[in-house]
């Protein structure tokens, strides 16, 4: 056990200062996060383009070093011999919390292995930021992040997700959006979302819906920007995984089960609609015409 008193450390060893930066707005940017980047030795940034603009802007002059995911080994390393031998370090991500959905959680835990003292700043963050604007229950809520490229590893975890309460966060590009909202629509059917872009800029919008009515979206709106998923966690029954035996099967899937079954089109895409708790209208269109 180790425990860190973070302003009170009597030890040689430099701390590491997580500072978030605005994901937008730059006024979001606070005095303590100012004053942290402004003090440190130097910064270790994702981005450092991005952050030079920051520095830029708040007249902050420190060098800055990359620190991403294809870096990472080597100057993690780096950065914790620095800390060891006492200096300050700022790790900064390209916008908001460091360490969400980012290569900073690496060297959080390098820098724990080695009881180098890690001090977290409050400041801004697009998933609490979209949550609190949703309209979806805010009291238990479940951050996931971006969803797995590989369609089946992803249909993994929509299958592990869809019995998941809580209201659920994600985060994707633009050009996977309708991708990743169809298969979160195949595997949990059509809930209530919302979908946020461009947070605290002048440009922001908030879609909100269900996600059907957001994959429409799709093909029309301006899908540009970093995009904040809200979706609604699981209302109805929730039953054993003896009894969902159809969960690891598409929509498409599960009608031919019971075609082959020997039921006709319409009671298969009837008996669909039982098993998954949506319309029988909904499971037409996917069976269909998508």
């Amino acid at each position: 056990m180790w425990q860190q008193k973070s302003y009170q450390q009597n030890s040689e060893k430099g701390s590491l200062y997580l500072v978030p930066t605005p994901i937008g707005n730059l006024e979001d940017m606070t005095f303590r996060a100012i004053r942290s980047l402004k003090e440190a030795d130097y910064i270790a940034a994702e981005d450092t383009r991005q952050t030079r603009k920051l520095c830029n802007h708040f007249e902050i002059e420190k060098s800055i070093i990359s620190y991403h995911e294809h870096n990472k080994q080597q100057k993690g390393k780096e950065i914790i011999h620095d800390l060891l031998q006492g200096k300050t370090i700022a790790l900064v991500s390209d916008a908001g919390m460091p360490c969400i959905s980012d290569p900073g959680v690496d060297l959080v835990e390098l820098a724990l292995q080695e009881e180098i003292a890690v001090i977290p700043l409050p400041g801004a963050n697009a998933a609490l930021t979209s949550l609190i604007a949703s309209g979806l229950n805010t009291e238990h809520f479940m951050f996931y992040g971006f969803l797995p490229r590989q369609k089946k590893h992803r249909k993994e975890i929509i299958e592990e997700l869809n019995k998941e309460r809580r209201t659920l966060i994600f985060y994707e590009a633009p050009h996977r959006l309708k991708e990743m909202l169809l298969a979160i629509h195949n595997g949990m059917g059509n809930r209530k979302a919302v979908i946020s872009r461009e947070l605290t800029k002048k440009f922001e919008e908030f879609i909100r819906g269900s996600l059907d009515e957001l994959i429409d979206w799709c093909n029309d709106g301006e899908v540009r920007g970093e995009f904040c998923i809200i979706v609604e966690g699981n209302q109805g029954d929730i039953k054993d995984d003896e009894e969902v035996w159809w969960v690891s099967l598409s929509i498409i899937e599960h009608v031919d089960h019971y075609i082959h079954k020997g039921q006709s089109n319409k009671e298969a895409l009837k008996s669909v609609a039982k098993d998954r708790g949506i319309s029988k209208r909904e499971v037409y269109q996917d069976y269909h015409i998508k």
